[in-house]
C-alpha cells in the first residue's frame, strides 16, 4: 500500500525534488513526515537503478532544512503521562518516522560526510542534554538522529567518531534513569555495535563492565539486539569479541534468568542462551569461557566430543526456564524431573566435581523462590532440599551461599510449612522435617575447615531479619539436630544469643519457648568450649527466658533429652550434664565480665567468685539515692549457682546429702551473711541490700522445679532453710524501710515493689513449712498494717504536699494492698475477727479514686531528674488508686454480708464503702474510666461482689458497669500480657451465677444485655482464639455443682442461658490460614510432650477452639436424665439442635464437602448423639419425625452416618418405633417390609443406590435364613440367585471391585452401633473414616486433657472397645488412597510435557519499522500484526474476555470495544486472564463505527465483515491484506445491514453441520487465527504447513 502511494505521487510530478519541497511545506504531522518517507525510500529505489542524479542536493536539503529542525524542535512527553497518552504516541509517532526519512535522505545525499557531520552535532546534544529523566532537552530527538544516521557511518574513516557516540551513549544507558536510558539501549546501541568491529568492542567494553543489579535489563536488551555480531553463527563472520568466552556476559545473563522482575528481561537472557547453545553447535568447536573459578567448572563450555549430552542437558534446562515463566503448577509439575536430569548431566560420579558450573542450577531454584505463586516457591524449596537425599553434590561455595541467601530468605515464608492434604494435626511440617534431613546431611558432608564457616553465617543469617514464630522454630530445630561438633567459638555463641533475641518478637509463647528450647541444645552441640568461658556460656543463658524454656526440673536442665529426631542415632545431652562433661575444658575470656570477675575454668571456682563479686557493692554506687540494679545480674548468678548445685549433685548422687548442702552453703555465704546483718547494720549500702534481696527472689524462683513434685527436691528444701534462717532479719529490714520514711524518691518505688515481694515470699515459705504464731511474718505485719494507716491518715495540715509525704503514701497503700491480698489467699495471717478493726473502718472510709497531688514546684526538678526505670506521675496515681481497690475488695469479701440490697437510711454506717454499695459500684465505673487497662482487675473483683447486690434494685447502674467493663475488653488486643487476666475477671463478674440467676428472674435490660454480650465474645472468638473458651469453661463449672444435685430446678440458671451451650456445641475452627499455622504447629510442639522443655515450663492454656466443645460435651456427660431440671434443660437443647439442622438443610448457601454448612449439621448430630441417653420414649414421640425426615435429606456422608446410627440406637432401644420408622418407607410387619423394599431398590438405575440395597439385601436375607423364616421361601430362589450373581460376577469395569469394595466399607463391616457408641467414635474416629476435615477431629485424649470438668472416676464413656478405631479412611466410590502414593512422591519423566508458546522470534523490535509500536507490546518485545480487530457489536462480557485473549495470543495490533468499563467485569476478566494489560483497546461506541470503519479506510485498511450473505467469500479462499480490519457483529443480530454495506468484503466460515451458526468468539478466534497463519507463512523464517484451499 505505502509502495503504491509512492509510486502514484511520483507519477503526478516530474521533478520529484518539487514533491519533496511540497511535503516539506505546510503543518508539521505524522502523516506527513510518514508520506516523505515513503517517498524517501522509494527514490532510493530509483537512484539504485540509477535516475534522478540531481537528488542528493535535493536530500541534503530536505535533511539540514527540514528533517533535523524538526527532530530538534520536538520536546519529550510531559511529566505524568503514560504510554498510552495521545499525545505522547503522535509524538513518538512522528519522531520514528522522521529518523527513518532521514536516514533515506543521508543515503540519498551521499552517505558518509552527511552523515558524519549530523552524528558530530547530534553527538554534542547528547552530551549537553545528559542522563535527565524525563528525556527533557530534546535526548529523545538526538538517539532518533544517530540511530538514523550511524549506519551511514563508515567503519574505518569514521572508527573515532563512531567510539565516542558509542562512549557517551553507554554512559547514558548504564548510569542514566528513565526513558533515556531505555531508548539509548534500545535505539543506539545496538545501531552503533553494528558500525564496525571499533564501535563493538567500544560496546562491548561497556556492557561487561562491572555494574548495579538494577541495569541488567538494559544490558540484555542491547546484547539481544547485537547477538548477530557477538554470537555470529561462523568463524567468519566473527568481527568482534565472542562472547561465549566472557565470564561476565554470562554472568548477566544468570542475573537476567534469576533475577529480572519483568518477563521480557528473562526471554532475552533466555534467547542469548539458546543462541550460544545454537553457534556451538554449528561452529563445531570446543569452546571454553576463560579461566576456571577455582577448581570448579567453567560458566560455559563446548566440546564437539560431547555435543549430545550438551545439547540435551541446555534443551532440559531452557525447557524448565521456560515452563517457570507459565507460573502455573500444574504444567510445571511434569517438568521438574527433569530438573534431576539436569543434576545428573552436571555431575561426574566419577571424579565427584561439577561438569556445569552449579550457578545455572541455582537460577532455576531462584526463579522458582521468587514466584508470586506461593505452591510453586514451597515446589522449589522443597525439591532443594530433596536433592542431598538421593544424590551426593560435591561441594561447591555457590550452593553454600545460595543456602545462606535466596533459600533462607524463601524459608522465612510461613506459609511453606503447612500440613499437605490429610496429613494429622499436629503430626508436624512436611517441610520443616525436610530442612533437618537436609541441614543435617549437608553439614556432614562439609569440609572441616569450611564447617565452622557457614554455620557461623547461617546463624548470623537467622538474626538478619524479624523472622515469624514458625520459620524461626523450625530452622532452630534443624540446627540442634546438627551432629556435634566444635564448630562454634565466641562468635558463634552471641550469634546464638542475637537469634534468641529475635525469637522474643513473637506473640506465641509455646513456639517461642521451644525454638529457645532447640537454641540451646544447639549451643551444646556446636559450640567449642575451649574457644568460650563460663562468663560467655553464663551470660548466653541468661538471655533464654526460665518462665518459657529453661526450668529447673526439665529434660532440658538436668535429664538426657530425646529430641524428636529420626536421622542419626546420637545422645542429646542435659546442660547440666554438658558443664559437668566439659567442666575443666572452658577457655577464658580476654575481656572482664560485667562484674569485674577474675576467670577461671572450673565451675564451682567461677560461681563462687560471682556471688561474692556480685554481693561487693561498688563503691561508686554506694549513694542512698542510687537507683535500682538491674535484675540480669541477679538473674546470671541464680541461675549459675543453681546449675552449679545440681551438676555437684550428679557428681555425688549415690554420696551423702550433706555434700550438696555443704556446696550450697559455700555458694550463698556471701548472701547469708549480709541478709543476717539486715536487721542490725542500718549503715549496709543500699546498692548491697537491693542486690541481695534481687538475689534471694530469684533463687527462690528459679529453684523451682517445673513439671515434677518439689517434696524430694533436696536443694530446694536446704535453700527454704537457708532462707527461713534470715527471715527475721530480713523482715525487720523490710519494715523499717517501709514503714520510717525512708523510701522518698520516685525511684524508691521499685524498691518499695522489691520488698514487698521478698515479703510475700517470705509468708510463702512459712506457710509451706508450717506456719507457727510467733514467726517473723506475723510479728511485723501488724506494724506494717499500723504505721501504714497512719501515714495514710497523715495529711500534713493543709501544707503543699511534698515529694517524699506523696510517695510514703503510695508505699503505704502498696503495703496494705499486699497485706490484704495475702490474708486473703492465706487465711492464716487472718486472725483478727469479724469485727471491723480500725484499719478495715478507715479504708472503708477513705475516699475512692482519690489521686495525689503533685509535689511541690520546688521538688518538680529533682523528680524530672531521676533516672529512666522511674515512673510518670500519671502511673504513680494509678499505682496508688489500684491498691486501694486492692484493698477494698479485701473487705467486700470478708464483709459480703453486711452488703445492703439496697441502700436505705444508714445513720452512720461502720464500713461505708461495703455498707452503701451503690455509690461504691459507681465509684468503680470511675475508676474504670482513669485507670490503665492493666490495673482494672482489682475493680472487676468488687464489681463482682457488688452487682449481684444491685442488680434487682439498681438495674441501669449494673447495665451501665457490663457496658463499661466490656469496652474495656473489647479493646484489649489478645496478644497484651493483660488481656486474658482482664478477661477472666470480667466473665467472673458479669456471668456469676448469682448474676444470671436474677437477671433471669427479673427479666429485664440486664438479660438482654449479658445475652448480648455472650454473643459479642463468641464472634469475638473469631478473631482471637480462646475468649468462647474462657467463658464456657466459667459457666460450665459453675454450673456443675447444681448440676450435680438432685434437687428440682437446681440448673434453672443454665437453662435460662442455653444458648450459651448450644453455640458451644456448634462452635469450631474458625482460623484463617495463619492462624491455622500457628495452632497446627503449637499442636505438634505439644505432641513432643516432655521431650520439649517448653511443654513443662508453659502452662497449657488450653485456648483451642476445640475445647470450647470439649468443655459443652463434658458438661453435657455430667447432667442426670433422672433430674427433671437436667431432663428439660437437655430436652430444650435437642429441639434447639434438630431446627438448626432444619435450618441449614434450607439454606440457599452452598453445601458441599467440608463446607462451613457441613461442618455445623456433623456437630448437631453429634451432640444429639451425646444426648441421646437422656431421650425417653415422650421426648421421642416429639421429636422422631424430625430425625426420620432428617435420613431422607441430601446429606454428606459423615451425616448420614450419625444419622443413621441415631436411629439404629432408637429402634434398639425403643422397638415401638419401628411402624414409625417403616412408614417412611410406606409398608408395613418388619422383615418382611425391609426386603420388599430393599428388593425394589435393588432394580433402581442409580449404581450407587443398587450396590447400597444388595448390601442391605445380603445382611436382612441372612438375618431371616438364621431365624429360618417359612414365609419368605417363596422369595429365596429370587435373593440366592441375585446374591450369587453379585458375588460370582466377573464383571466389567469396576463392577466386581466396587462390590467387594462396599461390603468392606467400615460402616457395614466393623462398625457396630452399640459396641461403638462413646466419645471417641462421635468425635474422633467417625469423623476421621468418613472423609472430615482434620480440624474436625477431636482426639479422645483432648477430653481427658481437658480437667476444668472432671467426670467420675467410673467414667467408661471415652474409648471404643473395638477394632474400629484400627481402620484408614476410605469409601468405595473414592479411589483407593494410596494406591499412586510412590508415583505421587516420585512423579516420572514425562515424554512430552505442556508447554506454553512463547514467541522467539524479535526479540527486540525493528529499528526501522515505520508505524510505531504499541508501547506496551513494544516493551514486552511481542511481534504485533496490523489486524485490528472491531467488537463494538458484542455484548456478552463472556464472549467479550475471551475475544481479548484470542487477540493478545495472537498479536492483533487492537481491539475496539464498545465501553472501556467492560474491562472490570468480573466474567470479562475471567476468560480474559489479564490479556487487557497486554493488548491496546480503543472505545468505539457502536453509532460511532461508520466514521470510525471510514477513517480506518482512509489509512488503507480492508474492512472485513465476519457474516453470511450473499456474496460472502469462503474463509478458505480469502486472502487476508496485510492491514485487515476485522468487524463482528452481535450475537443475536449479527451485522447491521448500514454496516454491511460500509464493508470491503464478507467471509463466511464453511460449515458441515445443521445449526448455521456459531458463537461469535468462535468466529471471530477463527479469522484471527487464519490472518496470523497467512502472515506467517509469508515470513521465511517461520516453517508452517498451508493448508489445502478445499477447507480445513
Amino acid at each position: 500500500m505505502e509502495l503504491v502511494l509512492a509510486e502514484t505521487l511520483l507519477a503526478q510530478s516530474r521533478d520529484p525534488r518539487v514533491l519533496l519541497g511540497s511535503l516539506c511545506r505546510g503543518e508539521v504531522s505524522a502523516e506527513r513526515v510518514e508520506t516523505l518517507c515513503f517517498l524517501l525510500q522509494r527514490l532510493e529505489d530509483e537512484v539504485a537503478r540509477g535516475s534522478e542524479d540531481a537528488l542528493p542536493k535535493a536530500a541534503r536539503e530536505v535533511a539540514t532544512g527540514y528533517l533535523v529542525p524538526l527532530l530538534r524542535g520536538l520536546r519529550a512527553r510531559p511529566a505524568g503521562a503514560s504510554d498510552t497518552d495521545p499525545g505522547s504516541q503522535a509524538r513518538r509517532r512522528l519522531l520514528r518516522a522522521a529518523g527513518v526519512a532521514l536516514r533515506s535522505c543521508v543515503r540519498l545525499a551521499g552517505g558518509p560526510p552527511l552523515a558524519a557531520a549530523l552524528a558530530e552535532e547530534a553527538l554534542r546534544d547528547l552530551l549537553a542534554a545528559g542522563p535527565k529523566p524525563g528525556l527533557e532537552g530534546g535526548t529523545e530527538a538526538t538517539v532518533e538522529v544517530l540511530a538514523a544516521v550511524g549506519p551511514c557511518l563508515r567503519p574505518r574513516e569514521d572508527g573515532p567518531l563512531l567510539e565516542r557516540v558509542a562512549q557517551a551513549a553507554l554512559v547514558l544507558a548504564l548510569a542514566g534513569d528513565g526513558e533515556a536510558a531505555e531508548l539509548v539501549a534500545g535505539r543506539l546501541l545496538p545501531v552503533l555495535g553494528q558500525g564496525g568491529t571499533a564501535a563493538l568492542r567500544t560496546v562491548w567494553g561497556g556492557l561487561v563492565a562491572p555494574s548495579g543489579p538494577d541495569r541488567v535489563g538494559l544490558k540484555l536488551q542491547v546484547l539481544s539486539a547485537l547477538a548477530d555480531e557477538l554470537l555470529p553463527e561462523s568463524f567468519a563472520q566473527q568481527l568482534g569479541p565472542d562472547a561465549r568466552c566472557c565470564a561476565r556476559f554470562w554472568r548477566t545473563v544468570q542475573a537476567g534468568l534469576a533475577h529480572a522482575e519483568d518477563a521480557l528481561t528473562r526471554k532475552r537472557a533466555r534467547y542469548l542462551l539458546q543462541r550460544a547453545v545454537e553457534v556451538s553447535a554449528e561452529r563445531c568447536a570446543d569452546c571454553i569461557c576463560g579461566p576456571r573459578d577455582g577448581n570448579g567448572p567453567s560458566l560455559f563450555w563446548w566440546s564437539e566430543k560431547k555435543k549430545d549430552e550438551l545439547l540435551k542437558f541446555w534443551e532440559n534446562y531452557v525447557l524448565i526456564m521456560e515452563t517457570l515463566e507459565g507460573n502455573q503448577i500444574h504444567v510445571i509439575k511434569p517438568v521438574l524431573p527433569k530438573l534431576n536430569n539436569v543434576f545428573e548431566y552436571a555431575v561426574s560420579e566419577e571424579n565427584a566435581c561439577w561438569l556445569f558450573h552449579p550457578s545455572w542450577h541455582i537460577c532455576i531454584y531462584k526463579r522458582m523462590f521468587e514466584s508470586e505463586n506461593k505452591i510453586l516457591m514451597k515446589e522449589g524449596v522443597v525439591h532443594f532440599l530433596e536433592l542431598y537425599e538421593t544424590k551426593i553434590l560435591p561441594f561447591s561455595p555457590e550452593f553454600s551461599e545460595f543456602i545462606i541467601g535466596p533459600l533462607m530468605d524463601a524459608l522465612s515464608e510461613s506459609s511453606l510449612y503447612s500440613r499437605s492434604p490429610g496429613q494429622l494435626i499436629g503430626s508436624g511440617s512436611p517441610l520443616g522435617l525436610k530442612l533437618q534431613k537436609f541441614l543435617v546431611i549437608y553439614v556432614s558432608f562439609l569440609p572441616e575447615d569450611i564447617k565452622s564457616d557457614f554455620l557461623l553465617k547461617f546463624i548470623q543469617k537467622m538474626t538478619s531479619r524479624h523472622w515469624c514464630a514458625v520459620p524461626i522454630l523450625f530452622l532452630s530445630k534443624a540446627l540442634a539436630n546438627v551432629p556435634r561438633c566444635k564448630a562454634l567459638g565466641l562468635e558463634g555463641l552471641l550469634a546464638l544469643r542475637d537469634v534468641l533475641q529475635c525469637t522474643m518478637i513473637t506473640h506465641q509463647i509455646l513456639l517461642r519457648g521451644a525454638a529457645q528450647c532447640y537454641l540451646l541444645q544447639t549451643a551444646m552441640n556446636l559450640v567449642d568450649v575451649e574457644k568460650v568461658s563460663l562468663s560467655d556460656i553464663s551470660t548466653f543463658l541468661t538471655s533464654l527466658r526460665q518462665e518459657e524454656s529453661l526450668g529447673r526440673g526439665t529434660a532440658l536442665w538436668t535429664e538426657l533429652m530425646a529430641l524428636s529426631s529420626t536421622l542419626l542415632p546420637k545422645p542429646d545431652i542435659a546442660l547440666c550434664d554438658w558443664l559437668r562433661v566439659n567442666e575443666s575444658c572452658f577457655g577464658r575470656s580476654s575481656t572482664c565480665s560485667s562484674i569485674g570477675l577474675h576467670e577461671t575454668s572450673c565451675l564451682n571456682a567461677y560461681v563462687k567468685k560471682l556471688v561474692q563479686e556480685y554481693i561487693k557493692s561498688p563503691a561508686w554506687e554506694t549513694g542512698e539515692k542510687c537507683c535500682m540494679p538491674d535484675w540480669c545480674e541477679a538473674k546470671l548468678v541464680a541461675l549459675m549457682v543453681l546449675l552449679a548445685v545440681d551438676v555437684e549433685g550428679m557428681k555425688n548422687q549415690y554420696s551423702e546429702k550433706r555434700r550438696t548442702q555443704n556446696v550450697l552453703r559455700i555458694f550463698l555465704d556471701p548472701l547469708l551473711d549480709a541478709l543476717v546483718k539486715f536487721g542490725t547494720n542500718a549503715y549496709m549500702p543500699l546498692l548491697k541490700t537491693d542486690r541481695c534481696l534481687q538475689l534471694l527472689l530469684k533463687l527462690l524462683h528459679t529453684c523451682l522445679l517445673k513439671g515434677s513434685s518439689t517434696q524430694d527436691d533436696e536443694v530446694l528444701t536446704l535453700l527454704q532453710d537457708f532462707v527461713i534462717s534470715t527471715a527475721e532479719s530480713v523482715s525487720e529490714f523490710i519494715l523499717r524501710k517501709l514503714t520510717m520514711n525512708e523510701l522518698s524518691s520516685v525511684s524508691d518505688l521499685d524498691r518499695c515493689h522489691l520488698y514487698l515481694n521478698v515479703l510475700n515470699e517470705l509468708a510463702d515459705l512459712h506457710l509451706k513449712v508450717g506456719w507457727k504464731r510467733g514467726n517473723p511474718i506475723w510479728r511485723v505485719i501488724p506494724p506494717l498494717k499500723n504505721a501504714s494507716i497512719r501515714h495514710l491518715q497523715d495529711t500534713g495540715n493543709g501544707q503543699e504536699p511534698t515529694l517524699g509525704r506523696q510517695i510514703q503514701r503510695v508505699v503505704s497503700m502498696a503495703a496494705l494492698a499486699v497485706v490484704w491480698e495475702a490474708a486473703d489467699q492465706k487465711l492464716e495471717l487472718q486472725r483478727d475477727s469479724l469485727d471491723a478493726g480500725p484499719a478495715e473502718r478507715f479504708l472503708a472510709s477513705l475516699q475512692l479514686n482519690q489521686t495525689l497531688r503533685k509535689p511541690h514546684p520546688k521538688e518538680q526538678s529533682s523528680f524530672f531528674e531521676e533516672s529512666s526505670s522511674s515512673q510518670g506521675w500519671g502511673k504513680i496515681v494509678a499505682q496508688y488508686i489500684h491498691d486501694q481497690w486492692v484493698c477494698l475488695s479485701f473487705l467486700l469479701k470478708k464483709y459480703h454480708t453486711l452488703i445492703p440490697a439496697s441502700e436505705g437510711e444508714l445513720l452512720e454506717p461502720i464500713l461505708p464503702a461495703v455498707q452503701m454499695p451503690g455509690r461504691t459500684l459507681q465509684s468503680a465505673l470511675d475508676a474504670l474510666t482513669i485507670l490503665p487497662s492493666d490495673q482494672v482487675l482489682p475493680v472487676f473483683h468488687c464489681m463482682k461482689i457488688l452487682v449481684p447486690k444491685l442488680l434487682a434494685s439498681s438495674e441501669s447502674l449494673c447495665i451501665e458497669a457490663f457496658d463499661m467493663a466490656w469496652k474495656i475488653i473489647s479493646s484489649l488486643s489478645n496478644t497484651q500480657l493483660v488481656f486474658w487476666s482482664n478477661l477472666k475477671g470480667f466473665v467472673h463478674f458479669v456471668f456469676d451465677t448469682k448474676v444470671l440467676t436474677i437477671a433471669a428472674k427479673i427479666k429485664g435490660q440486664a438479660y438482654f444485655k449479658i445475652k448480648e454480650i455472650m454473643y459479642k465474645m463468641i464472634e469475638m472468638s473469631a478473631v482471637k482464639t480462646g475468649v468462647f473458651n474462657t467463658l464456657i469453661s466459667y459457666c460450665c463449672q459453675s454450673w456443675m455443682v447444681p448440676a450435680s444435685s438432685v434437687s428440682q430446678g437446681s440448673l434453672s440458671s443454665a437453662k435460662n442461658y442455653s444458648e450459651l451451650v448450644f453455640e458451644a456445641c456448634l462452635f469450631g475452627t474458625v482460623f484463617r490460614r495463619d492462624q491455622r499455622l500457628i495452632q497446627d504447629v503449637q499442636t505438634f510442639i505439644e505432641n513432643l510432650g516432655h521431650n520439649c522443655a517448653a511443654n513443662v515450663v508453659i502452662e497449657n492454656t488450653k485456648r483451642e477452639d476445640h475445647y470450647v466443645r470439649i468443655c459443652a460435651v463434658k458438661f453435657l456427660c455430667l447432667l442426670d436424665g433422672s433430674n427433671m431440671s437436667h431432663k428439660l434443660f437437655m430436652e430444650d437443647l435437642a429441639i434447639k439442635l434438630l431446627d438448626k439442622d432444619d435450618l441449614v438443610s434450607k439454606s440457599r448457601t452452598r453445601y458441599y464437602v467440608n463446607s462451613q454448612q457441613h461442618r455445623v449439621k456433623n456437630r448437631v448430630w453429634q451432640t444429639l448423639l451425646v444426648l441421646f441417653p437422656s431421650f425417653d420414649q415422650n421426648f421421642l414421640n416429639r421429636i422422631i419425625d424430625k430425625i426420620f425426615q432428617a435420613g431422607f435429606i441430601n446429606n454428606q456422608a459423615s451425616i448420614k452416618y450419625y444419622i443413621e446410627w441415631i436411629i439404629i440406637l432408637i429402634l434398639h432401644k425403643f422397638p415401638q418405633f419401628l411402624p414409625k420408622f417403616w412408614d417412611c418407607f410406606s409398608y408395613k410387619p418388619v422383615l418382611k417390609q425391609a426386603l420388599i423394599t430393599v428388593l425394589q431398590r435393588c432394580f433402581s438405575h442409580n449404581f450407587s443406590i443398587r450396590l447400597y440395597a444388595l448390601v442391605a439385601l445380603k445382611k436382612i436375607w441372612s438375618v431371616c435364613k438364621t431365624w429360618q423364616i417359612e414365609e419368605f421361601d417363596a422369595l429365596t430362589a429370587v435373593i440366592e440367585s441375585s446374591l450369587n450373581q453379585v458375588e460370582n460376577m466377573h464383571g466389567a469395569g469396576n463392577a466386581k471391585k466396587n462390590w467387594q469394595r462396599i461390603q468392606d466399607h467400615f460402616f457395614f463391616a466393623t462398625f457396630h452401633p452399640l459396641k461403638d457408641y462413646c466419645l471417641e467414635t462421635i468425635f474422633y474416629i467417625l469423623p476421621r473414616l468418613s472423609g472430615l476435615i482434620e480440624d474436625e477431629w477431636i482426639a479422645i485424649n483432648k477430653f481427658t486433657r481437658f480437667t476444668d470438668i472432671p467426670l467420675d472416676a467410673g467414667f467408661q464413656w471415652y474409648l471404643s472397645p473395638t477394632q474400629l478405631r484400627e481402620l484408614k479412611p476410605g469409601d468405595w466410590a473414592q479411589q483407593d488412597v494410596g494406591s499412586n502414593s510412590d508415583e505421587a512422591d516420585n512423579p516420572p519423566e514425562w515424554t512430552d510435557v505442556q508447554k506454553k508458546i512463547i514467541p522467539w522470534k524479535n526479540p527486540v523490535p525493528d529499528l526501522d519499522l515505520e508505524l510505531v509500536f504499541q508501547g506496551r507490546a513494544a516493551k514486552l518485545g511481542k511481534s504485533i500484526s496490523r489486524l485490528i480487530v472491531v467488537a463494538s457489536l458484542i455484548d456478552k462480557p463472556t464472549n467479550l474476555g475471551g475475544l481479548c485473549r484470542t487477540c493478545e495470543v495472537f498479536g492483533a495490533s487492537v481491539l475496539v470495544v464498545a465501553n472501556l468499563q467492560c474491562i472490570s467485569d468480573r466474567q470479562f476478566q475471567h476468560l480474559s486472564v489479564s490479556a487487557e494489560q497486554w493488548l491496546p483497546l480503543v472505545e468505539v461506541r457502536p453509532s460511532q463505527l461508520t466514521d470510525y470503519l471510514q477513517q480506518k479506510k482512509s489509512e488503507g485498511y480492508t474492512i472485513i465483515g465476519v457474516e453470511q450473505t450473499a456474496r460472502s467469500v469462503h474463509l478458505t479462499q480469502f486472502h487476508f491484506p496485510e492491514k485487515s480490519l476485522l468487524l463482528l457483529g452481535n450475537e443475536r443480530e449479527g451485522i447491521p445491514a448500514n454496516l454491511i454495506q460500509q464493508l470491503d468484503v464478507c467471509v463466511e466460515i464453511p460449515q458441515q453441520g445443521i445449526i448455521r451458526s456459531l458463537n461469535v468468539h468462535v468466529s471471530g478466534a477463527l479469522l484471527v487465527w487464519e490472518y496470523t497463519r497467512q502472515q506467517l507463512l509469508q515470513d521465511p523464517r517461520h516453517d508452517i504447513p498451508a493448508f489445502p484451499e478445499t477447507g480445513y
